[in-house]
């Protein structure tokens, strides 16, 4: 059984969550908070599998209160639902340690696998969505995203083939992709993928996009 804290400013908006968790069997509703202050407690209290947070909270936001909650170090994973401003949210939200960003149009079926992918321990946004979504916030990256990148420690572990795969998932490339690039098998590339993600301390692969933009070992996508 999946347990979920559901946070979202508006009380029908939780009725209807609620509704559809406590209709599906390996789901539940242990608890709801209107806002981010709220929600950062009761997520401390009732260490639920699963936050369900709305970026639009009063007082302390929903990107706040994810930051709050996974600084915490406790088990709970955040998946985050916002409107369509994809361009003011995403890159904050990923940021700040979520490991899912959803929209709040999602179909039912789709925020149901989104929360049991989370749960297990995955990232629910899709390679191409995350190259997307960087590419969408690349004005709010740091200027001279071209420029030499910056040694980090995490990378000193890394061995070179580790260091390429870094860099293909930082350009959202899926692991048949990359497979395909440097010519290795799928299983191959998920076994590389989980040792880089260990060895740089990354929870899901979208925290790995963002650790390769910012160590500028990657850059925003050039539209023509």
């Amino acid at each position: 059984m999946i347990s979920v804290l559901v946070v979202d400013a508006q009380p029908l908006q939780r009725f209807g969550f609620r509704v559809l968790l406590e209709s599906t069997p390996d789901t539940e509703v242990v608890g709801e908070a209107a806002n981010g202050a709220e929600a950062v407690r009761r997520a401390s209290e009732l260490r639920p599998d699963v936050v369900l947070m709305d970026t639009r909270t009063p007082g302390v936001d929903g990107i706040e209160a994810t930051r709050r909650i996974v600084a915490a170090g406790g088990r709970s994973r955040v998946l985050v639902l916002t409107t369509s401003d994809v361009d003011r949210y995403a890159f904050a939200v990923l940021r700040a340690g979520a490991s899912g960003f959803l929209l709040e149009d999602t179909r039912p079926e789709e925020l149901l696998a989104g929360i049991r992918a989370v749960a297990a321990g995955d990232a629910v946004i899709a390679p191409a969505l995350t190259r997307r979504l960087l590419d969408a916030v690349a004005d709010r990256l740091d200027d001279d995203l071209g420029g030499p990148g910056r040694e980090d420690p995490r990378l000193g572990s890394l061995t070179g083939r580790e260091r390429e795969i870094l860099v293909a998932i930082g350009h959202g490339l899926t692991n048949g992709e990359i497979a395909h690039r440097f010519t290795l098998s799928e299983s191959t590339v998920k076994t590389h993928v989980g040792r880089v993600l260990a060895k740089i301390g990354a929870r899901n692969r979208i925290q790995a996009v963002i650790l390769a933009y910012d160590l500028r070992l990657t850059r925003p996508v050039q539209r023509c």
